[in-house]
């Protein structure tokens, strides 16, 4: 016990007259590392008197707390010190502002998503959400895509299940399923989202990407309400107006089915984005199939809609000048840095 003692005055003498933080981590180390005057107190503990032990080991970490502390206030007067010597040195100006701190930034998917959502919040669209491991039902069945329907087959599905019940979900689309159920019509609704599908990468295909599934449900709705729609859409997006032109196209969950096309917002005669065509094709839509209408507990003799699927991906792309898709979710600062 009057080692321990000895040992609390020797180390409190040490503390107090170190000069900086260096030689206080020494005296430390000293007494209380794991090579130090505390640890070589608490070995002997076994060679002494059983009555004796547990005295000491007590002593010992209550040693130990004494040393820690003396340490911890040694070291805020030292940092104090230094501060203040740097305060009435030459040059310190305590009205410079801090350094600033780095700060990120929203990554470009995001920014052309928000914008889109605005977009449309401001044409009178609800923006949803949905899961992104979804039902075979909501992903093809309620979409009219059957167990056999070649459709399947282009999609390329990651199954998460043995029965093939749960999927990766391939589009955005189960969605406007999803909508239908909960909300009673009329309504639009809109709903971005990540999509995946097994397919080999290269600058233009990835296994996971962005969408934006877009759907409208009312009255007497017809082909000219969709084109209205996606002319202000494109408005909106490159911020003039651009003539647009429908090809037919066949998705099962629409009926009639197109390919919009919108003329080349970069170019006049032919450019490398448009493929020297001056047509940009840009989204499948069409008008809502009855079969699809029905999957959702809407009555098609009495309700009518459209909808549209936006490739977000390609979209940023377009409005960036991205030459690879891979850049989006490849997590290189470099690139993500620029926005």
């Amino acid at each position: 016990m009057e080692n321990l003692d000895a040992t609390l005055e020797e180390a409190l003498g040490k503390v107090a007259a170190c000069e900086d933080e260096a030689a206080l981590k020494e005296v430390e180390r000293a007494f209380v590392g794991k090579k130090g005057a505390v640890a070589a107190i608490l070995a002997t503990i076994p060679s002494l008197p059983p009555d004796e032990r547990k005295d000491v080991g007590r002593g010992a970490n209550e040693l130990k707390q004494k040393i820690l502390q003396a340490v911890a206030a040694r070291a805020g007067e030292l940092s104090s010190a230094t501060l203040e010597a740097e305060r009435k040195g030459e040059g310190f100006d305590p009205t410079l502002p801090p350094a600033r701190l780095a700060t990120g930034s929203l990554h470009p998917i995001t920014l052309v998503t928000r914008e889109l959502e605005d977009l449309f919040e401001s044409m009178g669209y609800t923006v949803l959400d949905g899961p992104e491991v979804e039902l075979d039902h909501y992903n093809f069945e309620a979409l009219n895509i059957g167990r056999d329907h070649p459709a399947r087959d282009s999609q390329d599905t990651f199954y998460c299940d043995e029965e093939g019940r749960l999927v990766l979900r391939t589009h955005t689309s189960p969605v406007q399923v999803r909508a239908m159920e909960r909300l009673d019509p009329p309504f639009r609704v809109v709903a971005p989202g990540k999509v995946f599908r097994q397919e080999t990468t290269d600058a233009s295909h990835d296994h996971t990407f962005h969408q934006m599934e877009g759907m409208v449900v009312g009255k007497d709705i017809s082909v000219g309400n969709l084109i209205g729609a996606m002319k202000t859409l494109l408005r909106g997006i490159f911020g003039k107006d651009l003539d647009v032109r429908l090809r037919p196209g066949h998705f099962p969950f629409v009926e009639p089915g197109f390919e919009l096309d919108a003329r080349c917002p970069f170019c006049s005669e032919g450019c490398s984005v448009c493929g020297r065509t001056t047509w940009i094709e840009l989204l499948p839509c069409g008008l809502v199939h009855p079969n699809v209408l029905r999957a959702g507990g809407i009555d098609p003799e009495e309700w009518s809609g459209f909808a549209f699927g936006l490739g977000l991906s390609r979209l940023v792309m377009l409005r960036y000048g991205i030459d690879d898709v891979r850049h989006l979710l490849g997590g290189d600062l470099r690139f993500l840095e620029q926005f």
